[in-house]
């Protein structure tokens, strides 16, 4: 399935055999009391209580006497340990133990045999106690009211040595919150006992709130109040010394009632009636590395045909709406509306309903995120229980007493790619498995397969336009903050085809309001993020323009022989050289392909603008990163372009046994080279629309493909709309390895009077034949005739080498003797050796008797 669940912890497996072996020792050891009691048969009362920060599960069941018996599960030595024994018959709301394992905090209210446990009985209280537990002794009642109280101990997030000060949550139904500071002390060795017991400091942490949140990694607590009708959504963090901070505020545009009361994540809930899930409102907050703060809302269900959900993306500065049908009227909703964090995504799922895999980090277009309905094969696979999303990615499922890991299921997703129908689904899945991380090198192998059997199938998009950006994404950005805003995602920037199953209303909200000014960690990213969306418009995310037009500029130089500074020219070609010796040095496997076998200067020169560009651009956004950083990061990111255009012609050319030598151009073009040779053309198109570089030798390989596979119409055709480039090396090959024959002869002519004036007089100087000769000729007569001014006749004609009497001829020959005279120091130069006034009366001659047939 999509999801894949890492099992953390399960009851049944972990606990209940140590439970079984403690039983057995008792019993035969004929003790009483001082175990976890008998528990024969009841093991049905067997539940999670608790997860701490560490890990560490703490659990409790009764024995058949109704003695409550509590526990803990070490997840680190995979050890359970006996906490405490409370020897009543009560039922346990809430319960902590503190780090050191010296305190637990338990809420308890009387049970009842009948009657729903959620009402508290007339008259009776609902018991707060801390209890001292190495070794067991004193019991304070920190509470005895007529109210719920739920319990939750600081964890410090440095566990270095024990702590002298112990800080205590308590959560009470009366809509306030509590700290409780609580000293303790050694006595007789390692005997732990609480100071000053009868007089333990308290504080108001939070008060008026209808619902709250605790985040047991981070040590955040999240609640909302309503001023004026209006939900404010404030976050406190609590520090490493304890102290603990108002983060920020956050107008929530949602509608709750100031009689309602919600927690979420303190301890394990089973007060509310879980069989009606789906009449409730669902709200949740989740964060991740990046700086990212989500809010997701669910409001109480009221119709069987649609469901919706709310998601507000205040990293990003908007909130979307989401309204999923549910299909058949019939298809009633039994169970609640699903969050789940999965770092760079949201994993909202209605069992046997929808599933919707939220993109949090680029959340703007809605094909980048996967919904799927109840049709599909992943949905029925998912988990039909309620999952409880806990800190990060871990999750309970307090039906069957497991803790898990949710993760993407990379390899489902793979295989889900090759089955997806809609080129939104095909467009998510790609994002999503490469945000999957693992072995880089082998997910990009699967998906170049996939792309090479299914290279036409997308028509919203171009399948290897995406795969190079987002893929060269992935490899750079997780490493650095701030490079998503900075590198492209996409290459889709507007997405206007419906997805079906699902509408949607993006709206913008209010920033959060930073109430404190010195940020580290998580903090100093949500507030760059939220900086970005105040002050970064348009968007910071890098493009080629600057690049297009500084590289036809420099390619429109070298036509017309002008060049600027030889110093800017070379440190721009050393760029080039520094991202393909980078991009040798981590791929030591040799080539089948035949790149990266010449200079192709015009590759060179777009590499290396591109990196110049692309550390400028990364230096003036990119704060508090190092130069040699940015630069080794630009030579990555570059280097990582060409790799992948590599790999698409490395899988194709070993798919279809290609020799690893550059094809010649005599001989028939097998069916194996026609199939490359589409490969490269959807290659080009690609990275033409993008202005990405190609290795050197990309335009050479795939002229001569183009010349082995195209008749010469179409091959024509390629060439003047752009499709093929034609290279000196290309071209110089092509003279060489093709006779004169009349098909060839053809060829030729047409390649060459097409080919820039430079390049075109070194290629005609190669090709032995009158109609080189003759453009060679006609191409000399141009340039001397360029700045020919008339002066009066000579009165004598100098004799033609050939004994042909033609005035004209023999006239035109002899100005343009006098001109080479005149200028013999400069063409001398410019190296036009063998091309004189001789040469051209020989060609032209020549060529009028070719035209007569003499």
């Amino acid at each position: 399935m999509a999801l894949r669940l890492v099992s953390d912890f399960d009851l049944r497996k972990d606990v209940l055999p140590w439970l079984r072996a403690q039983r057995v020792a008792s019993a035969a050891a004929g003790a009483r009391g001082g175990g976890p009691g008998v528990l024969e048969n009841n093991y049905e009362s067997l539940r999670i209580l608790n997860v701490e920060r560490n890990g560490n599960v703490i659990y409790t069941y009764k024995d058949n006497k109704g003695n409550v018996f509590f526990g803990l599960y070490d997840s680190q030595t995979r050890q359970n340990e006996h906490l405490y024994t409370f020897e009543k018959d009560l039922h346990v709301v809430s319960c902590s133990v503190n780090s050191d394992r010296t305190l637990l905090a338990a809420s308890l209210v009387h049970s009842t045999k009948e009657g729903r446990k959620n009402e508290l009985q007339p008259g009776s209280k609902c018991l707060t106690l801390l209890v001292e537990i190495h070794p067991v002794n004193n019991v304070k009642v920190l509470k005895a009211v007529d109210s719920y109280i739920w319990v939750q101990f600081l964890y410090p997030h440095v566990e270095s040595h024990p702590l002298p000060e112990n800080h205590l949550l308590l959560v009470s139904e009366e809509k306030y919150i509590e700290k409780f500071h609580i000293q303790v002390i050694q006595e007789d060795g390692s005997r732990v006992v609480i100071k000053d017991s009868g007089h333990l400091p308290r504080e108001r942490v939070a008060e008026d709130f209808v619902w709250a949140q605790w985040d047991m990694s981070e040590q955040r607590l999240y609640y909302i109040d309503l001023k004026k009708s209006r939900s404010i959504l404030k976050c406190l963090q609590f520090s490493a010394d304890e102290k603990f901070n108002l983060m920020f505020e956050a107008p929530l545009d949602i509608t709750l009632s100031d009689s309602g009361f919600k927690l979420v994540n303190f301890g394990c809930d089973d007060l509310q009636d879980q069989e009606n899930l789906s009449k409730h409102l669902t709200l949740c907050v989740f964060t991740n590395h990046t700086g990212s703060l989500c809010v997701c809302y669910s409001p109480k269900f009221d119709s069987w045909e649609k469901f919706t959900y709310s998601v507000f993306y205040f990293h990003k500065g908007h909130g979307k709406t989401f309204t999923a049908a549910l299909g058949s009227v019939d298809s009633h909703v039994t169970k609640g509306l699903t969050f789940l964090n999965l770092d760079y995504y949201l994993a909202v799922y209605l069992p046997g309903h929808f599933f919707h895999l939220l993109n949090i980090q680029h959340p703007d277009l809605i094909c980048h995120s996967l919904f799927l309905t109840g049709n599909s094969e992943v949905v029925d696979m998912l988990p039909h229980s309620p999952l409880q999303s806990l800190s990060g990615s871990l999750v309970l499922d307090w039906c069957s007493g497991k803790l898990y890991r949710a993760l993407l299921n990379q390899s489902y997703l793979l295989q889900f790619l090759w089955n997806a129908r809609l080129d939104c689904e095909k467009m998510a899945v790609l994002h999503c498995v490469l945000s999957c991380g693992g072995d880089r090198r082998f997910l990009e192998a699967k998906i170049i397969q996939w792309i090479s059997e299914n290279i036409s199938a997308c028509h919203s998009f171009d399948l290897i336009q995406e795969f190079i950006i987002a893929s060269s994404y992935w490899s750079i950005c997780p490493e650095t903050s701030n490079m998503d805003k900075l590198l492209p995602y996409s290459s889709v920037l507007t997405w206007n085809t419906e997805i079906p199953g699902i509408t949607l209303v993006t709206e913008e909200i209010a920033l959060p309001f930073m109430k404190v000014h010195s940020f580290k960690g998580y903090w100093e990213k949500l507030n760059s993020n939220l900086e970005y969306v105040k002050y970064s418009k348009p968007h910071l995310h890098y493009n080629n323009s600057m690049v297009r037009r500084e590289w036809h500029s420099l390619i429109s130089e070298e036509k017309t022989g002008r060049r600027r500074s030889m110093v800017y020219v070379k440190n721009i070609l050393d760029n080039a050289t520094k991202v393909i010796s980078n991009l040798e040095a981590r791929n030591l496997e040799p080539r089948l392909t035949p790149l990266f076998q010449e200079e192709d200067n015009h590759q060179r020169l777009l590499m290396g603008l591109m990196v110049s560009e692309l550390k400028d651009h990364l230096l003036r956004h990119l704060q508090g990163v190092e130069k040699k950083k940015i630069e080794q990061m630009v030579l990555d990111y570059v280097s990582k372009l060409l790799d992948l255009v590599c790999q698409i012609m490395e899988t194709s050319w070993r798919k279809h046994s290609l020799h690893p030598c550059v094809p010649h151009f005599s001989g028939r073009a097998s069916a194996a080279e026609f199939k490359v040779f589409h490969i490269m053309t959807r290659i080009l198109e690609a990275t033409k629309s993008l202005f990405l570089p190609l290795p050197p030798g990309f335009h050479t390989l795939h002229t001569i493909l183009g010349v082995h596979c195209l008749p010469l119409h179409n091959l024509l055709h390629y060439i003047d709309s752009g499709v093929l480039l034609l290279t000196e090396t290309a071209v110089t090959r092509l003279m060489k390895d093709l006779d004169n024959t009349e098909k060839n002869e053809k060829l030729k002519f047409s390649i060459i009077v097409r080919l820039p004036p430079l390049i075109g007089q070194k290629i005609c100087r190669l090709w032995d034949h009158p109609m080189s000769s003759n453009i060679i000729s006609r191409n000399h007569v141009k340039r001397l005739l360029q700045n020919y001014k008339k002066k009066p006749p000579s009165s004598v004609i100098h004799k033609s080498s050939f004994s042909v009497e033609f005035l004209p001829l023999n006239y035109f020959v002899e100005i343009l003797t006098d001109i080479e005279c005149s200028n013999q120091a400069l063409y001398a130069f410019e190296g036009h050796d063998n091309v004189d006034a001789k040469f051209v009366e020989e060609a032209a001659l020549k060529h009028t008797m070719m035209l007569l047939g003499l």
